[in-house]
Protein backbone atom coordinates (compact mmCIF):
# COMPACT_ATOMS: atom_id res chain seq x y z
CA UNK A 1 0.00 0.00 0.00
CA UNK A 2 1.04 3.59 -0.68
CA UNK A 3 1.49 5.35 2.65
CA UNK A 4 -0.59 8.40 3.52
CA UNK A 5 2.66 10.38 3.97
CA UNK A 6 3.88 9.63 0.41
CA UNK A 7 0.45 10.30 -1.02
CA UNK A 8 0.30 13.62 0.77
CA UNK A 9 3.68 14.70 -0.62
CA UNK A 10 2.55 13.78 -4.13
CA UNK A 11 -0.61 15.85 -3.75
CA UNK A 12 1.40 18.84 -2.54
CA UNK A 13 3.73 18.67 -5.58
CA UNK A 14 0.75 18.27 -7.90
CA UNK A 15 -0.92 21.38 -6.49
CA UNK A 16 2.33 23.37 -6.73
CA UNK A 17 2.70 22.29 -10.36
CA UNK A 18 -0.83 23.34 -11.22
CA UNK A 19 -0.40 26.72 -9.59
CA UNK A 20 2.91 27.26 -11.35
CA UNK A 21 1.28 26.41 -14.65
CA UNK A 22 -1.32 29.11 -14.07
CA UNK A 23 1.10 31.89 -13.20
CA UNK A 24 4.15 31.03 -15.30
CA UNK A 25 3.54 31.21 -19.05
CA UNK A 26 6.04 29.66 -21.44
CA UNK A 27 8.62 32.02 -22.94
CA UNK A 28 8.05 32.36 -26.70
CA UNK A 29 11.14 33.56 -28.59
CA UNK A 30 10.45 35.84 -31.57
CA UNK A 31 11.56 34.48 -34.96
CA UNK A 32 15.05 35.57 -35.94
CA UNK A 33 15.17 38.72 -38.00
CA UNK A 34 16.20 38.25 -41.61
CA UNK A 35 18.42 41.06 -42.80
CA UNK A 36 17.23 42.62 -46.05
CA UNK A 37 20.24 43.26 -48.28
CA UNK A 38 20.03 46.09 -50.81
CA UNK A 39 21.56 45.48 -54.23
CA UNK A 40 21.86 48.04 -57.01
CA UNK A 41 22.16 46.20 -60.31
CA UNK A 42 23.07 47.75 -63.67
CA UNK A 43 22.22 46.17 -67.02
CA UNK A 44 24.37 46.23 -70.14
CA UNK A 45 21.81 48.19 -72.14
CA UNK A 46 18.18 49.28 -72.19
CA UNK A 47 15.44 46.98 -70.92
CA UNK A 48 14.76 44.73 -73.91
CA UNK A 49 13.80 41.13 -74.56
CA UNK A 50 17.20 39.59 -73.76
CA UNK A 51 17.22 41.35 -70.37
CA UNK A 52 13.96 39.59 -69.46
CA UNK A 53 15.39 37.26 -66.77
CA UNK A 54 16.13 40.26 -64.55
CA UNK A 55 12.81 41.94 -65.32
CA UNK A 56 10.84 38.78 -64.52
CA UNK A 57 12.75 38.22 -61.26
CA UNK A 58 11.96 41.80 -60.25
CA UNK A 59 8.35 42.02 -61.40
CA UNK A 60 7.35 38.62 -59.98
CA UNK A 61 8.91 39.39 -56.63
CA UNK A 62 11.56 36.67 -56.71
CA UNK A 63 14.26 38.99 -55.38
CA UNK A 64 11.97 40.14 -52.57
CA UNK A 65 11.15 36.53 -51.67
CA UNK A 66 14.88 35.97 -51.20
CA UNK A 67 15.10 38.89 -48.77
CA UNK A 68 16.72 41.23 -51.27
CA UNK A 69 15.83 44.83 -52.07
CA UNK A 70 16.98 45.06 -55.68
CA UNK A 71 17.06 48.09 -57.97
CA UNK A 72 17.63 47.35 -61.67
CA UNK A 73 18.89 50.22 -63.84
CA UNK A 74 19.44 50.32 -67.58
CA UNK A 75 23.02 50.43 -68.83
CA UNK A 76 24.98 52.01 -71.66
CA UNK A 77 27.21 49.18 -72.82
CA UNK A 78 29.10 46.39 -71.10
CA UNK A 79 32.25 48.45 -70.55
CA UNK A 80 30.17 51.14 -68.85
CA UNK A 81 28.42 48.55 -66.66
CA UNK A 82 31.75 47.03 -65.59
CA UNK A 83 33.14 50.45 -64.70
CA UNK A 84 30.06 51.38 -62.67
CA UNK A 85 30.17 48.18 -60.64
CA UNK A 86 33.91 48.51 -60.03
CA UNK A 87 33.45 52.13 -58.90
CA UNK A 88 31.05 51.07 -56.14
CA UNK A 89 28.04 52.83 -57.66
CA UNK A 90 26.51 49.36 -58.09
CA UNK A 91 27.12 46.12 -56.23
CA UNK A 92 26.39 43.85 -59.19
CA UNK A 93 25.93 44.18 -62.92
CA UNK A 94 25.40 42.50 -66.26
CA UNK A 95 27.84 42.67 -69.15
CA UNK A 96 30.15 40.79 -71.47
CA UNK A 97 32.95 38.66 -70.11
CA UNK A 98 35.38 40.17 -72.60
CA UNK A 99 34.74 43.68 -71.24
CA UNK A 100 35.20 42.41 -67.68
CA UNK A 101 38.42 40.56 -68.53
CA UNK A 102 39.90 43.67 -70.13
CA UNK A 103 38.94 45.84 -67.17
CA UNK A 104 40.33 43.39 -64.62
CA UNK A 105 43.72 43.17 -66.32
CA UNK A 106 43.97 46.95 -66.66
CA UNK A 107 42.73 47.71 -63.14
CA UNK A 108 44.42 45.42 -60.61
CA UNK A 109 42.81 45.62 -57.20
CA UNK A 110 39.39 46.50 -58.62
CA UNK A 111 38.60 43.19 -60.29
CA UNK A 112 35.08 41.87 -60.75
CA UNK A 113 34.15 38.21 -61.07
CA UNK A 114 31.35 36.51 -63.00
CA UNK A 115 28.95 34.27 -61.09
CA UNK A 116 26.31 33.27 -63.68
CA UNK A 117 26.45 33.27 -67.49
CA UNK A 118 23.22 34.25 -69.26
CA UNK A 119 24.41 34.39 -72.89
CA UNK A 120 26.32 31.15 -73.36
CA UNK A 121 27.11 32.27 -76.90
CA UNK A 122 27.76 35.95 -77.62
CA UNK A 123 25.48 37.58 -80.23
CA UNK A 124 28.48 39.04 -82.08
CA UNK A 125 28.07 39.07 -85.86
CA UNK A 126 28.93 40.69 -89.17
CA UNK A 127 25.81 41.55 -91.15
CA UNK A 128 25.56 42.41 -94.84
CA UNK A 129 22.96 42.41 -97.60
CA UNK A 130 22.59 40.49 -100.83
CA UNK A 131 24.08 42.38 -103.73
CA UNK A 132 27.13 43.53 -101.76
CA UNK A 133 29.28 40.75 -103.18
CA UNK A 134 29.83 39.24 -99.74
CA UNK A 135 28.86 35.59 -99.59
CA UNK A 136 31.49 34.35 -97.14
CA UNK A 137 33.62 35.96 -94.42
CA UNK A 138 36.65 35.98 -96.75
CA UNK A 139 34.71 38.30 -99.08
CA UNK A 140 34.93 41.03 -96.43
CA UNK A 141 38.48 41.75 -97.54
CA UNK A 142 38.55 45.02 -99.48
CA UNK A 143 35.16 46.06 -98.08
CA UNK A 144 33.97 48.81 -95.73
CA UNK A 145 32.55 47.71 -92.38
CA UNK A 146 30.64 50.18 -90.22
CA UNK A 147 30.47 50.15 -86.42
CA UNK A 148 31.05 52.34 -83.36
CA UNK A 149 34.69 52.30 -82.25
CA UNK A 150 33.81 50.66 -78.93
CA UNK A 151 31.55 48.03 -80.49
CA UNK A 152 32.48 44.63 -79.00
CA UNK A 153 32.16 42.65 -82.26
CA UNK A 154 34.38 45.25 -83.96
CA UNK A 155 37.02 45.08 -81.24
CA UNK A 156 36.92 41.29 -81.32
CA UNK A 157 36.95 41.12 -85.11
CA UNK A 158 40.58 39.88 -85.02
CA UNK A 159 39.33 36.71 -83.30
CA UNK A 160 36.73 36.20 -86.03
CA UNK A 161 39.30 37.02 -88.72
CA UNK A 162 41.72 34.45 -87.34
CA UNK A 163 38.99 31.79 -87.27
CA UNK A 164 37.92 32.49 -90.87
CA UNK A 165 41.23 33.28 -92.56
CA UNK A 166 40.50 36.96 -93.13
CA UNK A 167 43.40 39.40 -93.40
CA UNK A 168 42.16 42.15 -91.04
CA UNK A 169 44.49 44.69 -92.62
CA UNK A 170 42.43 44.43 -95.82
CA UNK A 171 39.23 45.58 -94.11
CA UNK A 172 38.36 49.29 -93.94
CA UNK A 173 36.51 50.38 -90.81
CA UNK A 174 34.04 53.27 -90.86
CA UNK A 175 33.22 54.64 -87.41
CA UNK A 176 29.68 55.76 -86.65
CA UNK A 177 27.18 56.05 -83.80
CA UNK A 178 24.91 53.05 -83.15
CA UNK A 179 21.73 54.61 -84.63
CA UNK A 180 23.48 55.16 -87.98
CA UNK A 181 24.75 51.60 -88.34
CA UNK A 182 21.87 49.85 -90.14
CA UNK A 183 20.80 52.96 -92.14
CA UNK A 184 24.37 53.29 -93.44
CA UNK A 185 24.26 49.69 -94.65
CA UNK A 186 20.91 50.19 -96.37
CA UNK A 187 22.09 53.43 -98.03
CA UNK A 188 25.20 51.72 -99.35
CA UNK A 189 27.63 53.86 -97.36
CA UNK A 190 29.22 50.68 -96.00
CA UNK A 191 29.28 47.11 -97.25
CA UNK A 192 28.70 45.43 -93.89
CA UNK A 193 28.27 46.21 -90.20
CA UNK A 194 29.17 44.52 -86.94
CA UNK A 195 26.86 44.28 -83.96
CA UNK A 196 24.58 42.05 -81.95
CA UNK A 197 22.72 39.83 -84.40
CA UNK A 198 19.34 40.08 -82.68
CA UNK A 199 19.57 43.88 -82.80
CA UNK A 200 20.99 44.36 -86.29
CA UNK A 201 18.54 41.91 -87.84
CA UNK A 202 15.48 43.53 -86.26
CA UNK A 203 16.70 47.06 -87.04
CA UNK A 204 17.04 46.11 -90.71
CA UNK A 205 13.52 44.69 -90.73
CA UNK A 206 12.31 47.99 -89.27
CA UNK A 207 13.93 49.69 -92.28
CA UNK A 208 11.80 47.50 -94.58
CA UNK A 209 14.65 45.24 -95.63
CA UNK A 210 13.49 41.86 -96.93
CA UNK A 211 14.63 39.24 -94.38
CA UNK A 212 15.75 37.03 -97.28
CA UNK A 213 18.25 39.73 -98.27
CA UNK A 214 20.00 39.73 -94.88
CA UNK A 215 23.25 37.77 -94.63
CA UNK A 216 24.76 37.27 -91.19
CA UNK A 217 28.07 35.75 -90.18
CA UNK A 218 27.66 34.87 -86.52
CA UNK A 219 31.01 34.55 -84.79
CA UNK A 220 30.10 31.36 -82.96
CA UNK A 221 29.12 29.66 -86.24
CA UNK A 222 32.76 29.93 -87.29
CA UNK A 223 34.42 28.40 -84.26
CA UNK A 224 34.81 31.51 -82.12
CA UNK A 225 34.51 30.22 -78.54
CA UNK A 226 33.87 33.43 -76.65
CA UNK A 227 31.22 33.59 -73.94
CA UNK A 228 28.59 36.32 -73.87
CA UNK A 229 27.06 38.28 -71.02
CA UNK A 230 27.15 37.28 -67.38
CA UNK A 231 26.20 38.49 -63.91
CA UNK A 232 29.23 40.19 -62.38
CA UNK A 233 29.93 41.22 -58.80
CA UNK A 234 32.51 43.24 -56.91
CA UNK A 235 34.75 40.90 -54.98
CA UNK A 236 34.46 42.86 -51.73
CA UNK A 237 30.65 42.68 -51.89
CA UNK A 238 30.85 38.96 -52.66
CA UNK A 239 33.05 38.38 -49.62
CA UNK A 240 30.88 40.49 -47.31
CA UNK A 241 27.51 39.18 -48.56
CA UNK A 242 27.98 35.70 -50.04
CA UNK A 243 24.45 34.67 -49.08
CA UNK A 244 22.99 37.69 -50.87
CA UNK A 245 24.91 36.85 -54.04
CA UNK A 246 23.65 33.26 -53.91
CA UNK A 247 20.08 34.46 -53.38
CA UNK A 248 20.34 36.92 -56.29
CA UNK A 249 21.59 34.18 -58.59
CA UNK A 250 18.88 31.79 -57.40
CA UNK A 251 16.16 34.36 -58.14
CA UNK A 252 17.53 35.06 -61.63
CA UNK A 253 17.88 31.35 -62.38
CA UNK A 254 14.26 30.79 -61.37
CA UNK A 255 13.13 33.63 -63.63
CA UNK A 256 15.41 32.57 -66.49
CA UNK A 257 13.81 29.13 -66.68
CA UNK A 258 10.38 30.76 -66.87
CA UNK A 259 11.55 33.15 -69.60
CA UNK A 260 12.76 30.25 -71.73
CA UNK A 261 9.55 28.29 -71.15
CA UNK A 262 7.24 31.26 -71.75
CA UNK A 263 8.78 34.14 -73.73
CA UNK A 264 5.31 35.63 -74.32
CA UNK A 265 4.93 36.19 -70.58
CA UNK A 266 8.43 37.63 -70.41
CA UNK A 267 7.71 40.09 -73.23
CA UNK A 268 4.55 41.22 -71.42
CA UNK A 269 6.58 42.00 -68.29
CA UNK A 270 9.26 43.82 -70.31
CA UNK A 271 6.49 45.98 -71.76
CA UNK A 272 5.05 46.49 -68.28
CA UNK A 273 8.45 47.58 -67.01
CA UNK A 274 9.05 49.96 -69.94
CA UNK A 275 5.82 51.01 -71.67
CA UNK A 276 7.78 52.69 -74.48
CA UNK A 277 9.12 49.45 -75.97
CA UNK A 278 7.41 47.58 -78.80
CA UNK A 279 6.26 44.38 -77.14
CA UNK A 280 6.27 42.30 -80.33
CA UNK A 281 9.73 43.46 -81.37
CA UNK A 282 11.12 42.58 -77.95
CA UNK A 283 9.41 39.20 -78.07
CA UNK A 284 11.14 38.47 -81.38
CA UNK A 285 14.46 39.74 -80.04
CA UNK A 286 14.09 37.48 -77.01
CA UNK A 287 13.24 34.45 -79.14
CA UNK A 288 16.34 35.04 -81.28
CA UNK A 289 18.47 35.31 -78.14
CA UNK A 290 17.00 32.13 -76.64
CA UNK A 291 17.63 30.19 -79.85
CA UNK A 292 21.16 31.41 -80.62
CA UNK A 293 22.65 32.61 -77.35
CA UNK A 294 20.87 31.35 -74.26
CA UNK A 295 20.00 27.71 -74.94
CA UNK A 296 22.95 25.89 -76.51
CA UNK A 297 24.09 22.29 -76.51
CA UNK A 298 26.55 23.19 -73.76
CA UNK A 299 23.73 24.63 -71.66
CA UNK A 300 21.68 21.48 -72.16
CA UNK A 301 24.63 19.44 -70.88
CA UNK A 302 25.81 21.63 -68.00
CA UNK A 303 22.71 23.62 -67.05
CA UNK A 304 22.03 27.34 -67.09
CA UNK A 305 24.64 29.74 -65.76
CA UNK A 306 27.65 27.43 -65.89
CA UNK A 307 30.79 27.47 -68.03
CA UNK A 308 32.99 24.83 -69.57
CA UNK A 309 36.37 25.60 -68.00
CA UNK A 310 38.41 24.46 -71.00
CA UNK A 311 36.33 26.64 -73.33
CA UNK A 312 36.55 29.60 -70.96
CA UNK A 313 40.32 29.23 -70.82
CA UNK A 314 40.46 29.43 -74.62
CA UNK A 315 38.07 32.38 -74.61
CA UNK A 316 40.25 34.28 -72.14
CA UNK A 317 43.30 33.73 -74.34
CA UNK A 318 41.39 35.01 -77.39
CA UNK A 319 40.34 38.18 -75.55
CA UNK A 320 43.87 38.79 -74.28
CA UNK A 321 45.23 38.41 -77.82
CA UNK A 322 42.56 40.60 -79.45
CA UNK A 323 42.94 43.40 -76.88
CA UNK A 324 46.73 43.01 -76.63
CA UNK A 325 46.54 42.68 -72.85
CA UNK A 326 49.75 42.25 -70.82
CA UNK A 327 48.48 39.37 -68.69
CA UNK A 328 46.30 36.28 -69.11
CA UNK A 329 43.92 35.81 -66.15
CA UNK A 330 43.13 32.31 -64.93
CA UNK A 331 39.68 30.79 -65.25
CA UNK A 332 39.17 31.09 -61.49
CA UNK A 333 39.86 34.83 -61.65
CA UNK A 334 37.12 35.28 -64.24
CA UNK A 335 34.33 32.96 -63.05
CA UNK A 336 33.25 31.16 -59.89
CA UNK A 337 30.57 28.49 -59.69
CA UNK A 338 30.20 28.65 -55.90
CA UNK A 339 26.92 30.56 -56.16
CA UNK A 340 25.24 28.40 -58.79
CA UNK A 341 22.10 26.54 -57.68
CA UNK A 342 22.26 22.72 -57.90
CA UNK A 343 22.38 21.44 -61.46
CA UNK A 344 18.90 19.94 -61.22
CA UNK A 345 17.55 23.45 -60.63
CA UNK A 346 19.42 24.76 -63.69
CA UNK A 347 18.54 22.00 -66.13
CA UNK A 348 16.20 22.84 -68.99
Amino acid sequence: MVSVRVLGVAVVFLVIGLVAGIFISPIVMPPPRTEVVSIKFVLDWAIQGPQAPFVVALEKGYFAQEGLAVIVDRGYGSADAVTKVASGAYQMGYGSLDAMIEFNVKNPGKELIAVYVVLNNPPYSVITLKGKGINSPKDLEGKKIGAPEGDAPRRLFPVFAKATGIDPSKVEWVSMSPPLREPSLVKGEVDAITGFYFTGYLNLLALNVNPNDIIAFKYTDYGVELYGNAIMVRKDFMQQHPDAVAKFVRAVNRAFKEVIANPEMAADLVKQRDPLVDRNVELERLKLAIKDNMVTEEVRRNGLGAVDKARLERAIKSVVEAFNLPRTPSVDEVFTDRFLPPKEERTI
